[in-house]
């Protein structure tokens, strides 16, 4: 088996199993599967699984479409964790059945304030004098 040369990244199997769970969840809230009325008016994006080195727990990060109701949503999964579980285990072959974690997708967040900081006109201004500089 392959290691990766730097601990805190993740071996190549457990990207492949986090992927196979993330595509295995979007498929089952994009069929409707599980019975919920929350559930069923939201589109849900499953962004990211990170498996555990063990690989029996699941990080799942979320986003409901246009980041409406994130709360709500992400209560929602929680309360269908049993059966999202089961559904996991029974489409991926793997000793244990992995424990999933439902957390909110922070990362677009994240990305868009960075965004709106670069366009600000203070650090617009420094990026300018910086150019003019550099002539």
């Amino acid at each position: 088996m392959v290691q990766s040369k730097n601990p805190a990244e993740p071996s190549v199997r457990l990207l492949r199993v986090g992927e196979q769970v993330r595509h295995i969840l979007s498929e089952i809230l994009a069929r409707g599967d599980v019975h919920d009325e929350t559930l069923a008016k939201h589109m849900v994006s499953v962004t990211e699984v990170r498996m555990s080195p063990d690989l029996r727990h699941a990080t799942v990060f979320v986003k409901p479409l246009l980041g409406k109701d994130e709360e709500v949503v992400i209560k929602a999964l929680r309360t269908n964790t049993a059966y999202l579980q089961r559904e996991v285990a029974h489409r991926v072959k793997m000793k244990y059945a992995a424990k999933l974690k439902f957390l909110a997708d922070e990362s677009f967040d994240e990305g868009s304030h960075i965004d709106s900081l670069l366009r600000s006109p203070k650090v617009s201004q420094d990026l300018d004098e910086g150019e003019s500089s550099e002539d």
